[in-house]
């Protein structure tokens, strides 16, 4: 090993691959209009991130789709409610991530080069395994698979608590926590790296936090970018990032600042 960072653990949509996170709004949307009530791309973006059963949880929670749902169906969404959407988003999402499916530019790089120095390579996403079904053997033809994955519902709790963050490092043998890296578009993801006492690294262009794919998002006019890609480090700075860029392409310098600060020892949060 030459890098004194033991483990990166990388999240999926809008981090590595699907640039804007556009799979699950997609899913979701279909999802909702295949209950006659339909949700908005940002109520979809609002809890982006979690366990996709907690997310459609949110969903039907919050005021406006509950009352939506109330006067479509004549009664309040329940837990019932809740299993069916979910049950109906697994081909949803396999299909949409089937679209979305391009590695972001500079991830098959990125993780070249770390596992070039050693560094044990993870990761952790809100998909459901059934989800990650086609998404895997994609990114691996594309040149990245990481060795542990974990999916929401293999531990009992799923993001912001650290419990995913902790089996992915425990299945990698990757110790301390300090000395390990959580990167993530999703200020929910960026607490799970904060919560495990990693260091967290926030992704603020290439995801949730701006919502717009690649293409969208190259052709924005240069100070509408910084404006949207601003608000959106703002949000994971305010979860706890310990650094911020744009892309994973943007990662190779941030990380060799944190191994000169673990050799320093220096720890997260810091």
């Amino acid at each position: 090993m030459t890098s004194s960072i033991v483990a990166v653990v990388f999240d999926w949509a809008g981090t590595m691959v699907d640039f804007g996170c556009m799979a699950p709004v997609e899913a979701l949307l279909q999802a909702f209009d295949g209950e006659g009530v339909a949700i908005t791309e940002s109520e979809a973006r609002a809890d982006m991130g979690v366990a996709k059963r907690d997310h459609v949880r949110a969903l039907l929670a919050a005021p406006r789709i509950a009352g939506a749902w109330r006067a479509a169906r004549d009664a309040s969404p329940t837990e019932d409610d809740v299993t069916r959407i979910h049950d109906a988003l697994e081909p949803l999402m396999r299909v949409a991530a089937g679209r979305h499916g391009e590695l972001i530019p500079g991830a098959a790089d990125l993780f070249a080069a770390l596992r070039a120095d050693g560094v044990r390579v993870g990761s952790s996403t809100g998909y459901t395994r059934a989800m990650m079904t086609d998404i895997l053997p994609a990114a691996a033809a594309q040149g990245y698979a990481p060795e542990v994955v974990i999916c929401a519902g293999e531990t009992a709790a799923g993001r912001p608590s650290p419990l995913m963050m902790w089996k992915a490092l425990s299945d990698l043998r990757a110790w301390p926590a300090k000395a390990c890296v959580k990167i993530d578009d999703s200020t929910v993801g960026v607490a799970e790296g904060v919560a495990a006492g990693t260091w967290s690294i926030g992704l603020s262009g290439s995801g949730n936090g701006v919502g717009l794919g690649f293409a969208a998002y190259t052709a924005l006019e240069p100070a509408k970018r910084a404006e949207k890609v601003a608000k959106s480090a703002d949000a994971l700075y305010a979860a706890g990032a310990d650094y911020v860029v744009e892309t994973v392409a943007d990662l190779a310098p941030i990380l060799r600042e944190i191994e000169t600060r673990i050799r320093a020892g220096d720890r997260p949060g810091g």
